[in-house]
């Protein structure tokens, strides 16, 4: 046999340098992950497995998986509108309830990065961007400082709820529950349920922007007028 015809072993110099590892690099990669695979099999081992390199190398640039996924919802919060902020036509609480509408919008697209954002604590640009337009908005209405940073905390905290709890209920399952909701409610015996009985029909209605912008408006109240 003739082993000249058998192919060389080729060198590992001769492969395709791998890209150096960057903050920016992983985060895109991760944010490809979870679009492929979900945000669930955004792990730090399986991140390395698809940037072909070690774990140990990812925890130079991210501590742990939680922060990871603050990363990915950081990235995400780019495409939060800001634009109503800057509007002079409108009232004050209608352009943050604006803004607003538009993150919790951003989470219903992505709805296991809801869920993380409960948790998550994105610190970059896009989400200082996002705290600055919600200050400024406050600002306008004659809020306090003291008021409208604890206000700002409160009011992420409402829209990220709504958003998790919008993805935990889709489905036929989520459908066939609302309706068994809507029914108890209708039919509720006045005798014993009387102000359910007398208000069922506003217990279940309004679609759900409606009731998602009034939400908003309701604790934007609370806010300007409760003092820390």
């Amino acid at each position: 046999m003739d082993d000249s015809t058998e192919p060389a072993p080729r060198s590992r110099r001769e492969r395709p340098a791998k890209p150096a590892l960057s903050h920016r690099g992983i985060v895109a990669a991760a944010v490809r992950l979870m679009e492929a695979e979900g945000l669930q099999r955004v792990t730090m081992r399986r991140l390395a497995q698809e940037l072909d390199t070690g774990p140990a190398s990812l925890y130079v640039y991210v501590a742990n998986t939680a922060e990871l996924h603050a990363a990915i919802l950081e990235h995400h919060l780019g495409t939060v509108d800001l634009g109503p902020a800057a509007e002079r036509d409108r009232d004050w609480r209608e352009r943050l309830a604006a803004v607003l509408t538009s993150y919790t919008e951003v989470l219903y697209e992505h709805p296991a990065l809801a869920h993380s954002a409960l948790l998550a604590r994105p610190a970059g640009p896009h989400y200082l961007a996002l705290v600055e337009s919600l200050l400024a908005l406050l600002d306008q209405g004659g809020v306090p400082p003291g008021q409208a940073a604890w206000g700002v905390d409160t009011l992420l905290q409402v829209a990220t709820a709504t958003a998790a709890e919008h993805s935990a209920r889709t489905g036929a399952q989520a459908e066939a529950e609302h309706g068994a909701m809507v029914r108890a409610v209708r039919e509720a015996d006045p005798a014993r349920y009387p102000r359910v009985a007398a208000t069922a029909e506003d217990l279940v209605s309004g679609p759900p922007e409606d009731r998602l912008a009034w939400t908003f408006r309701m604790v934007v109240n609370g806010v300007a007028g409760t003092p820390r």
